[in-house]
């Protein structure tokens, strides 16, 4: 005999239960089961596309690989992932803790601010970058009057890692302010009621609540570093990626055998983090409506100036190479180089039902394997998990491939989806459904078990559990990964490019013509109705839901 919290005596609990309790969780349920399998298989499409045609090129191989100049750019690009993942985790959850935590001036500002780099596609900011330094370019023209004679190099790595920091480390500071926001403050309390510094705190009790969103973002960030295009090839930094879009006319066997060098690091890397995360505590705390402000004191004015430089590096600075390029459209006296703002009308209302639709179908889903992985440790639970992260780590372009690949070679009816929307959608869903997979994994971690103990007592069914006590408390976390998917699909091009209707352009693809083009003053309006744009909904979708849940 044992007895309970309320000291009652009761028989003692079975093995499988105490595991449920401990989080570990039982047996799942067969309709779980068979749903994630099934998002596992078709999850895996795009890396059974590429196995399938070079395993179909045999030994041809080794006289089309440059094996030299592929482990070189492999090298190149695992380095540029690593260092852009740390400077992205630093930034990402020293942000979060400023807006969610701490009575830092103009809070609510740097909160709406954080996430907005975002949305600016990855080569257009570093367009912007080479042309502010380029000579004649904004920088270059302030340069003598600030003494400077000669600008820093900006090609290489070196800009690749600046751009790329500053344009991923939302990915981290959305997940972690979203886990922050849900915390209880409790034990923060009780580590300061027990003479503990702040920055004690913040180390022994906030970063260990915090580790998992911030390790979910974190890998979201270097997938999406190593399977980054735009930016590498504009700085000329060979990468694995630069590599294939290279070869992927001229020696496609090539291309493709490094776009399965891509995918085996994205489960190599998935797989490590995974076993990684099972020795990690799982902390269960439930959300209050009051949250714990740290005043910082004499360092109120330093972590402005931080949140500060973040925001003028990451929003002000390519918005006023894009403000300037529009600008000089609009006085320009040629008709010709004038921007035509009606034109952009129908790519903006595209790349808002795009992404809103993207979101909603990723999280659906994903939900289901959240809860298999959350919830139930298993090694089913592990491939699942490897399918549907693996997809994020591979090129755009890959996944449109696949996709084209698998809709002409099915069965007849298939064929029907052949550049329409839902088979934009469903190539949206399979490229981003890692960003929306870790944030739910969050959400659904964040959820005590003993509040669905409670209610299954009460007489609870499933689905009224899920509908009346999870689904409230994952929200913040759902919308997070929500705003990511969303985001990342309206300023997504390889994919777009491909697999859109041939009569749907979309912003990201306006930019990209217009830029191919020398329409600078079309490229800097285009890009920033789609700052714009991004920034409205995500206000809408994520930051405005935050607020009213604080």
């Amino acid at each position: 005999m044992v007895t309970d919290p309320a000291g009652t005596p009761g028989p003692a609990r079975s093995r499988p239960d105490r595991r449920r309790r401990l989080g570990r969780g039982g047996r799942p349920s067969a309709v779980l089961v068979l749903v994630a399998v099934a998002v596992a298989v078709v999850f895996l499409a795009p890396l059974a596309y590429l196995v399938v045609r070079v395993v179909g090129e045999g030994s041809g191989l080794d006289a089309v690989v440059d094996r030299e100049r592929s482990l070189r750019a492999l090298g190149n690009s695992l380095r540029l992932a690593g260092a852009v993942s740390l400077t992205a985790a630093t930034i990402g959850t020293g942000l979060a803790w400023l807006t969610t935590r701490t009575d830092v001036p103009l809070r609510r500002l740097w909160a709406v601010l954080a996430p907005l780099p975002l949305v600016v596609p990855s080569f257009v900011g570093a367009a912007a970058l080479l042309a502010a330094v380029a000579p004649g370019g904004l920088i270059d023209e302030l340069a003598p009057g600030l003494g400077v004679d000669r600008l820093p190099e900006v090609e290489g790595f070196g800009g690749a890692w600046f751009v790329l920091s500053l344009f991923t480390y939302p990915y981290v500071y959305l997940p972690v302010a979203a886990r922050l926001a849900s915390l209880s403050p409790s034990l923060e309390e009780s580590a300061r009621l027990l003479g503990r510094r702040p920055v004690q705190v913040f180390r022994t009790v906030v970063l260990p609540q915090t580790a998992t969103a911030i390790w979910a973002g974190t890998l979201l960030v270097f997938l999406y570093v190593v399977s980054d295009f735009g930016a590498v090839a504009q700085l000329r930094y060979r990468t694995l990626t630069v590599e294939i879009y290279d070869s992927r006319l001229f020696n496609q066997p090539e291309a493709l055998f490094l776009g399965l060098v891509l995918a085996v690091v994205a489960l190599l890397v998935v797989a490590l983090e995974r076993r990684a995360q099972r020795h990690r505590a799982v902390v269960e705390v439930a959300r209050t409506k009051r949250a714990l402000i740290v005043p910082l004191g004499r360092w109120r004015w330093p972590a402005t100036a931080m949140a500060s430089v973040v925001a003028v590096s990451a929003l002000l600075g390519p918005l006023a190479v894009l403000g300037y390029w529009s600008v000089r459209g609009f006085v320009a006296g040629n008709e010709r180089a004038r921007p035509d703002l009606g034109e952009l009308v129908e790519p903006a209302v595209a790349t808002g039902a795009l992404g809103l639709g993207a979101a909603a179908l990723t999280i659906a889903v994903v939900l289901p394997v959240a809860y298999l992985t959350a919830r139930h440790r298993s090694r089913l639970g592990g491939v699942v998990n490897a399918a549907v992260v693996g997809g994020f780590a591979l090129p755009g372009l890959i996944v449109a491939l696949a996709a084209v690949y698998w809709t002409l070679q099915g069965p007849t009816w298939t064929a029907r989806f052949y550049q329409t929307v839902p088979m934009l959608l469903a190539a949206y869903a399979i490229h981003f459904g890692a960003q929306g997979l870790r944030a739910a994994q969050v959400a659904v971690g964040a959820v005590p078990r003993r509040l669905d103990d409670a209610a299954r007592t009460l007489g609870a069914g499933r689905w009224r559990r899920l509908r009346t006590v999870e689904l409230p408390l994952m929200v913040p976390g759902l919308l997070a990964g929500a705003g990511l998917v969303m985001l990342s699909t309206m300023k997504e091009l390889p994919a777009t490019l491909l697999l859109r209707p041939t009569t749907f352009d979309t912003l990201a693809v306006h930019v990209w013509s217009a830029r191919e083009n020398a329409r600078w003053a079309d490229t800097g309006t285009a890009a920033l109705v789609l700052v714009g744009v991004s920034g409205v909904l995500t206000w809408l979708l994520v930051l405005r839901h935050a607020e009213r849940l604080d």
